[in-house]
Parts: C-alpha cells; structure tokens; sequence
C-alpha cells in the first residue's frame, strides 16, 4: 500500500530530525573515545543496515542512536547510552509513541543493567505533558523541540512544515517535492539549524549524556545476607514476626550477597548474587571504573 502524503511528509521530519541530533552524538564519541551506532551498514550486524539489537531472549529492537564503548564496525561494545528520536504532529499519537520508545528501549536496557547506559530521546512536536512526565518516569532524559521550532527551521529553506488535519493531499505533495529539490548540503544546513533552535536546552542535554559518559564508581556497598527466609500469609503475621524479631541472636547459614554500585553522576546500578564467584566477577567488571586516584 502506498504511503499518504502526509505520511511521507513526516517521514521527512523525523529523518531531519535524526540529522539533527547525529553530529552532536559523533562529536562525543569523537571526544571520548566511543563507537556510534547509526542505521547504516556494519560488519556487526551481519548487513542489517538498522540499528538493531537483541534483548536478553533473543528479541529484535530496532534503535536509532547507540553509543558504545569498546565497540567497532566489527563488535558490538558495551552500550553507554541510548538515544532515540521522534517526531508528532498531533498530542493524539504521542502517549502511544511514548509507549513505543520505552517497549523499544527498556529490555535492551535490562540486558546490559549492569552497565547502566542512560536512556535519552529527542522529541520534536506536539506531546502532551502527560507523555513527557511518563518519559520521564521511565527513566529517560528528554530533549524537546517545539512543533512552532520545526516550522520556523523548515520555512528558511521554503518549506511549509505546518499542518493540520484538514491540509489537502496537494500541499504536502508540494511539501515533499520542495524537499527533494534541495541539495544535500541545504538538508544538512536545515537539521542544523533545528538543533540550534533551543541552544540552551541542547547544550543541556549533551551534558547529561556526557556526564553518563565520564562518570566513574565513587562508592560499592555489599551486604552479606544470613539467615532463613521467613514467607507469612498476612500482614499481621509479618508485623507480628518483626515485632518479636531478636535482631542480637544469631543467625543461620549466608543467604546472599546484594551488591550496589553508585556512579559520581548519581547513577546506581543494584544486583543479588547467591554465589561467591559471580559476585566477585560482577565487582571485577568495574574495576576500571572506579574513582581515579
């Protein structure tokens, strides 16, 4: 089936919208060291030119932005953050675009926890303030372009990017052929200028991401765990059993280990073991992470 004009329109928005935000993301990969994955080609992926990873069951997400360290057009590294852009005419679609992002990232995120990549999303448009905050409470840091900052940016180069739902196929036919008609150096000068529209709150997103990106372990809490696990059926009994509870007697045989990691950014990373072996090789694996000096 033939894709909508309007449709194509905003296919248009969202790839200027990933131009946007690749230069800065290749700049801190540049600065620091990282690999960054981009749709495209790479010897990792077998040929998919998405950026596609797989969860801890084996399942496919498709990302738009990975930064990684020790990662390579040949291996896939360990991921430090991952970004994620969208665009929205109308607030109507963007809870379920919230939605989308965080079924995309979340179990990606839980495969690599122990590594505790951040999770960023640009955001371009009309979404509700419901939306955002649910973003926000997932976990995600935000970057939010206007839908007034995507029209200005659009009309430098001639191209009316406003719309709404009466807009006749015609127009964004014209829309579309505007775009195709500008070189690719206008289209690049044109995602510039969209991520230089709110320098401020740009500026401020790249220093979350880059405070993610050079943090270091400041702190590592561990907490043998002895004694025998008590299940009660109600609340009363548990209350009963904590009220009675002799804290000075001794305890039975270890339990577990429960181990956190707290990062000079504020990021913690929480984890159990029920062996000595893995805990330890869990605590070696930040070993050159730990607070310089």
């Amino acid at each position: 089936m033939a894709k909508s004009p309007s449709h194509e329109f905003g296919q248009i928005v969202g790839t200027v919208l990933e131009m946007a935000v690749e230069p800065f993301l290749r700049e801190l990969a540049a600065k620091h060291g990282l690999y960054l994955d981009v749709k495209g080609p790479r010897a990792a992926r077998r040929g998919r030119s998405k950026v596609t990873w797989l969860d801890q069951y084996d399942n496919a997400h498709d990302l738009d932005f990975v930064l990684e360290r020790n990662g390579s057009d040949e291996q896939q590294g360990t991921p430090v953050a991952f970004i994620e852009t969208a665009w929205r005419r109308y607030t109507k679609h963007s809870r379920n675009k919230a939605q989308e992002i965080h079924g995309a990232v979340a179990p990606i995120r839980e495969k690599y926890r122990a590594a505790a990549p951040l999770a960023g999303v640009v955001l371009a448009g009309e979404f509700t303030a419901d939306s955002l905050l649910q973003l926000e409470r997932l976990g995600f840091q935000l970057l939010h372009i206007s839908y007034a900052h995507v029209v200005v940016a659009f009309a430098r180069y001639g191209i009316d990017a406003s719309s709404d739902e009466t807009t006749p196929d015609a127009e964004f036919i014209r829309k579309i052929a505007t775009w195709k008609q500008l070189p690719a150096a206008r289209r690049k000068q044109l995602a510039a200028d969209l991520a230089n529209c709110d320098r401020r709150a740009v500026r401020d997103f790249i220093t979350v991401i880059e405070s993610a990106i050079t943090r270091f372990v400041e702190r590592v809490r561990v907490l043998p765990l002895h004694g025998e696990v008590r299940e009660l059926n109600c609340i009363a009994n548990a209350v009963d059993f904590v009220s009675r509870y002799r804290e000075q007697a001794r305890v039975g045989g270890f339990m577990k280990y429960e181990i956190e990691i707290r990062y000079s950014n504020g990021d913690k990373v929480l984890a159990e073991f029920s062996g000595k072996g893995v805990a330890v090789d869990f605590l070696k694996s930040y070993q050159d992470h730990f607070k310089p000096g």
